[in-house]
C-alpha cells in the first residue's frame, strides 16, 4: 500500500450496540461490521484526509503496524474512504441531507435494495419458525373490561362504500390493451395538479386530489406503458402541471422488468406500471428536521390509495407494492437516488374474465408472497 494514499471517514457511517456487539455500518455501501470500541478512536482520527503515516505520528502511543492494519481493514469495509478510489454516489451527495441526518438518511439508504425470498416453501418454513418463537399477533385489539357499545351497520351501502369494499390488489390482468383515454383519466384523477396556492410570494404550491405535508407534493410519477392502446410502448414522465406524458426511453427486456419488483412477477404483466419517486428537496426545503421524511412516506401512501380507488371506480385492476429493486429502478429512470429516489410502485390493467381479486387467496399458482429479507439485520461480520 502506497504511503501517499489518504483516508477519510465516510460521511455515511453510523454505530450502534446490537446483541452485545458494537456495530458499524456504512449505509451507502450496505457494509456492516462488528468491531471493538477502539474503532471509534481510529475513525475519529480520519475526520479529515490523512495518510497512515499522519495517524501513526498523531497516535504515538499505539503500535504503528497495528494502526496500519486497522486502517486497511476499515478501508476494505468502506468505513474509510480512499483518495485513490471514487466514493459511492450517496457519499458524494449525502451532505444535501444534512438537516435530516443521521435519522432519515440512515433509515432511507439502509433500507434500500433489500434482497427478497419468493420461494413458496422457503416462505412457509420462515413463518413457521417465526411462529415457534412467538405466535402471530392478533389483527384486532380489545379492551375486555371496558363497556362495549354495538354500532349500527349502514342501512344501505352507497356508491362510495361499495367502492371501498371492492378495492383489492389484483395479481392477474386481461391480455387486452388498456385504452390510453382510461390511463389519461386515471393519471388526471390521481397525479394531476388541479390548482395553485400562493406561498408568501415566494412561489406556488400545488393542489392535488391527495393530501401532502405542507402541500409540498414531493411525489413524481413515471409511466411504464406496456400494453396501452394508442400509446407507444415506453417509459414516460408524467408532467402533472400540463397533464402530458414526456417520452424518456424504450422498454427494457422482460427479464429486467420482472427484476424491478422482486418476487412479484405479475407487476410487469399489467398494462402499465407507475414508478413513484420523491424529490426530497421539495420537503427538505420547508421542513429541516428528520420527522419530515415520515411525511414523504405518508404522501406516497395517500397517492397510492387514491390511485387504487380511482382505478377500482373505473372497473380496472390496480395494485401497489413496496417490493422494489431500488437501485435498478433508479438507474432505469436516470435518477441519482439521493436528490430523487424511488418510493413506491403501482400498476393497472384490465380485469381478466371469470377472476376476482379474492380468488388469489385460494389460487395455488398465484400465492400471496411476502417480502422477507435474505439477510438478518441483526447479524454483522466481525472486524478483527
Amino acid at each position: 500500500m502506497r504511503h501517499d494514499v489518504r483516508y477519510r471517514r465516510s460521511p455515511c457511517v453510523v454505530a450502534s450496540w446490537n446483541c452485545g456487539q458494537l456495530v458499524f455500518e456504512n449505509y451507502a455501501t450496505h457494509m456492516r461490521v462488528a468491531a471493538a470500541p477502539i474503532t471509534c478512536q481510529v475513525l475519529d482520527w480520519f475526520s479529515e484526509w490523512r495518510t497512515i503515516r499522519d495517524v501513526v505520528d498523531i497516535a504515538s502511543a499505539y503500535d504503528g503496524s497495528s494502526i496500519a492494519s486497522a486502517v486497511r481493514q476499515l478501508a476494505r469495509t468502506t468505513l474509510l474512504q480512499r483518495s485513490n478510489r471514487k466514493p459511492h454516489r450517496v457519499e458524494t451527495l449525502i451532505s444535501q441531507w444534512s438537516e435530516w441526518n443521521p435519522a432519515a438518511g440512515f433509515f432511507h439508504f439502509s433500507t434500500k435494495d433489500v434482497r427478497f425470498k419468493g420461494d413458496r416453501e422457503q416462505l412457509r418454513e420462515y413463518f413457521l419458525r417465526l411462529a415457534d418463537l412467538s405466535p402471530m399477533p392478533s389483527s384486532v385489539k380489545r379492551y375486555p373490561q371496558a363497556p362495549s357499545i354495538p354500532l349500527p351497520e349502514p342501512c344501505q351501502l352507497q356508491n362510495f362504500e361499495q367502492l371501498l369494499l371492492e378495492r383489492r390488489t389484483w395479481r392477474r390482468f386481461a391480455s387486452s390493451p388498456l385504452a390510453v383515454e382510461k390511463l389519461s383519466h386515471l393519471l388526471w384523477q390521481t397525479f394531476r395538479i388541479h390548482g395553485w396556492i400562493d406561498f408568501y410570494g415566494l412561489g406556488e404550491l400545488a393542489v392535488k386530489t391527495s393530501p401532502s405535508g405542507g402541500a409540498r407534493h414531493p411525489i413524481e410519477t413515471y409511466v411504464v406503458a406496456l400494453n396501452i392502446q394508442g400509446l407507444k410502448r415506453g417509459i414516460y414522465h408524467y408532467a402533472a402541471d400540463k397533464h402530458a406524458l414526456e417520452w424518456l426511453r424504450s422498454i427494457p427486456s422482460a427479464a429486467v422488468l420482472r427484476s424491478l419488483t422482486p418476487t412479484q412477477d405479475w407487476c410487469s404483466q399489467a398494462a402499465a406500471m407507475l414508478l413513484m419517486t420523491a424529490i426530497f428537496e421539495r420537503s427538505r426545503w420547508k421542513y429541516r428536521f428528520a420527522r419530515a421524511y415520515r411525511a414523504i412516506l405518508l404522501d406516497a401512501g395517500h397517492v397510492g390509495q387514491t390511485f387504487c380507488l380511482a382505478a377500482t371506480n373505473m372497473g380496472l385492476a390496480p395494485y401497489s407494492t413496496m417490493a422494489l429493486a431500488d437501485s435498478k429502478i433508479e438507474r432505469l429512470l436516470g435518477i441519482d437516488g439521493v436528490n430523487e429516489g424511488i418510493i413506491y410502485v403501482a400498476g393497472v390493467g384490465l380485469r381478466p374474465n371469470a377472476y376476482s381479486p379474492s380468488d388469489k387467496i385460494r389460487d395455488a399458482e398465484d400465492p400471496i408472497r411476502h417480502q422477507v429479507p435474505s439477510r438478518s439485520h441483526g447479524n454483522a461480520d466481525r472486524l478483527e
